[in-house]
């Protein structure tokens, strides 16, 4: 029997090989499902996405894609579920959907990939809002992120596969899980829209369980965040990026150490 679509991960079989030792395990992997975009009934993307915090998905995607410009420009106006996947149905204003057709993506992205599909290499790299913020982040307080990240992530301790996109703020740390990592932020994103009060972007940092690509720092500076921490290495676009949108970006992050690499007048000890 298939399993629901709305379960984020699904029981296995399978042989564990040990040197001479053969056993049947019974185990869980995360769900890899094709969630499609909508806005006004058009469809503009499908995304390889874990079948959680759908509601979170919509909206960050809208947001940190640029499709909208406030979360009070979206409305999600129905969640189909199918064999073939999930449909996300947002009512977006007329004006925002006219704007689409200029940069019009209508992708088959896989689950590590942000830029699949992309119509024209002009609109690979669109420009990048510019944040502006005094805020500091202590050295301290991102080790202990990181160290609340790793706790935080109840499917992958479960499946070893999913990566996790956390938001540190003065009243902790919001998080969100995906077999993708732009799909865990963009999860991320749209939970800080929805969160009743919702934090303050330059009033916090990112923490990643990834690798910085340009589309991390990308949706971050749109969302206004201002530090970006990963866990593994930045790309050189995604150094350019943060320099261009003043984010301060640092990778290869582990307990007290890490490497800045842009505005680093914003890390503290």
């Amino acid at each position: 029997m298939r399993e629901p679509l709305s379960e984020p991960l699904r029981p296995v079989r399978l042989l564990r090989i040990d040197g001479a030792s053969r056993d049947e395990h019974d185990d869980s992997v995360i769900a890899e499902t094709p969630v499609a975009l909508l806005y006004n009934d058009q469809s503009h993307a499908v995304m390889m996405a874990t079948p959680i915090a759908l509601e979170d998905f919509a909206l960050g995607f809208a947001l940190s894609e640029g499709v909208v410009a406030s979360p009070q420009e979206f409305r999600l106006v129905d969640i189909v579920r199918s064999d073939a996947g999930i449909a996300l149905h947002g009512a977006i204003p007329q004006a925002r959907f006219d704007a689409l057709a200029g940069r019009r993506r209508n992708l088959a992205g896989r689950s590590g990939c942000g830029l699949c599909g992309i119509e024209s290499l002009q609109d690979a790299v669109r420009p990048v809002p510019r944040v502006r913020t005094q805020e500091r982040v202590a050295v301290a307080a991102i080790g202990q992120a990181l160290d609340a990240l790793a706790l935080r992530q109840p499917l992958n301790d479960r499946s070893g596969g999913v990566h996790a996109a956390g938001f540190a703020h003065a009243d902790g740390l919001l998080v969100r899980e995906d077999v993708g990592r732009h799909n865990a932020l963009d999860k991320l994103i749209g939970a800080l829209a929805r969160a009743q009060p919702a934090p303050e972007a330059h009033a916090g940092f990112l923490v990643m369980t990834s690798r910085a690509s340009y589309e991390i720092v990308h949706k971050a500076a749109t969302a206004g965040i201002a530090v970006v921490v990963a866990i593994s290495a930045p790309t050189d676009l995604a150094i350019r990026i943060a320099e261009q949108a003043g984010v301060t970006l640092a990778a290869f992050a582990r307990g007290a150490s890490l490497n800045v690499y842009t505005h680093r007048q914003r890390i503290d000890g």
